[in-house]
């Protein structure tokens, strides 16, 4: 798996790292149980501080994706996946929800919301 940080990107370097991660976890590209480079090694690869990465890694284990046990390493958790994708799938309905009332107090309606999001959409391609 490569992870790719952009120091041009207004999103943090950490928060680059975790999503990265936690992308491949959610897709399966790492497994339940396997090991992850160690801070150190990751920090190294990336040309990155190892504070950085050390926060990544902190934000998955409180996140429940990863494990990390002293002197042993960090591990994708063994949490159910199909749980966590669920977890997320919540939160996204719960920031639909809110976006519904912006656009209806702005008097925008579905359409003009639906056209938003694929103007969004295709932005990000």
């Amino acid at each position: 798996m490569d992870i790719i940080v952009s120091n041009a990107s207004s999103q943090p370097i950490y928060a680059q790292i975790k999503d990265q991660l936690k992308a491949a976890i959610m897709n399966g590209q790492l497994s339940e149980g396997e090991k992850l480079p160690s801070i150190r090694r990751l920090a190294s690869q990336l040309r990155v501080s190892v504070i950085t990465t050390k926060r990544a890694y902190d934000e998955l284990e409180v996140e429940g994706f990863i494990n990390t046990m002293q002197g042993r390493g960090s591990f994708v958790a063994s949490k159910n996946i199909d749980l966590l994708k669920e977890a997320h799938r919540q939160k996204v309905e719960d920031q639909l929800r809110a976006a519904l009332e912006l656009a209806a107090a702005a008097g925008l309606s579905l359409q003009d919301l639906k056209d938003l999001i694929d103007l969004l959409g295709a932005a990000d391609e």
